[in-house]
């Protein structure tokens, strides 16, 4: 597979007024750069290719083979890295505009899934559906429902460490103060990726992405580590990834339990100061403090 797409910055700075009590002064700030990405699919057999419009997101530019493919995989289109057989910016007239679209081929004897484009995205917290359905219809494309999984252990003292030792690693966000963040972890609490983006469900799309390219999906041995809150669409994401522990910063959604609960997903939310909430354990994990 062929991946061909710029990196572009993801960093703005720009001349500000700060404000400070009785004072103000000029300022160079640094503000996350947020443009739309239209993700494309190319599909059919030898000079009968077909191209479709899958979605636009707003995005943090950089990384974005990982998410596009992420996108697609997490939304049930494609299962397999290997039915990616390139992916590009389109080449256009206006060099802004071709950054801004990209295009994903897939193999000639490959038939995307583009019934579940029809699906509205039940990945949206607004789009509507049953909470029931909406779990519902993961089920149907989940690449990792059954997969096998071992008994693993949870300590305290590793679970405590990850929200700390995921804003280290946030450069953009420690520039910018704006811009969310997903990590894995293994269950030493090491880092192993990273993706930052001013979309939570971006961010993780490109990490999934990056596991996808990489062949480590599935994460069924991993921590997903999320800087803000856990909605249903990133439970949603995890659950297409084989994830089985998932651990916030902020708070769950009632979907995002229901789908953790589900999927006997563990997820805790509310990660810092030493402290933490369990919203669902696992039948495979056991959280002790030694």
């Amino acid at each position: 597979m062929k991946t061909n797409t710029l990196e572009n910055k993801s960093v703005q700075k720009i001349e500000i007024v700060k404000v400070k009590e009785d004072k103000s002064f000029p300022y160079t700030d640094d503000i996350s750069v947020e443009e739309p990405l239209e993700i494309r699919i190319s599909y059919g057999s030898k000079g009968q290719r077909e191209s479709k419009n899958i979605s636009v997101t707003m995005r943090t530019p950089g990384n974005d083979a990982e998410l596009a493919a992420g996108f697609l995989f997490t939304e049930g289109i494609i299962s397999d890295g290997n039915q990616i057989q390139n992916i590009d910016h389109l080449q256009a007239e206006c060099s802004r505009n071709g950054e801004n679209i990209i295009v994903v081929d897939v193999a000639e004897d490959f038939i995307p899934h583009l019934k579940n484009v029809d699906r509205n995205f039940y990945t949206t917290s607004s789009c509507g559906v049953c909470g029931k359905g909406s779990i519902e219809s993961i089920k149907t494309v989940s690449t990792f429902q059954h997969i096998e999984r071992e008994q693993q252990t949870l300590l305290f003292e590793v679970l405590y460490k990850l929200s700390d030792n995921l804003q280290s690693f946030q450069n953009n966000f420690s520039a910018t103060g704006g811009i969310h963040a997903s990590g894995i972890f293994d269950f030493e609490g090491e880092l192993l990726a990273l993706r930052e983006d001013v979309g939570r469900h971006n961010a993780l799309d490109k990490l999934i992405g990056h596991a996808l390219f990489t062949g480590q999906l599935p994460l069924k041995d991993k921590i997903l580590v999320l800087s803000g809150r856990a909605s249903f669409e990133l439970i949603q994401k995890a659950a297409m990834a084989g994830i089985s522990v998932v651990a916030a910063i902020g708070a769950p959604s009632s979907l995002a339990v229901d789908v953790a609960k589900e999927f006997d997903m563990t997820l805790l939310g509310f990660l810092r100061d030493n402290r933490f909430n369990i919203y669902n354990e696992s039948s495979f994990h056991k959280i002790v403090e030694k």
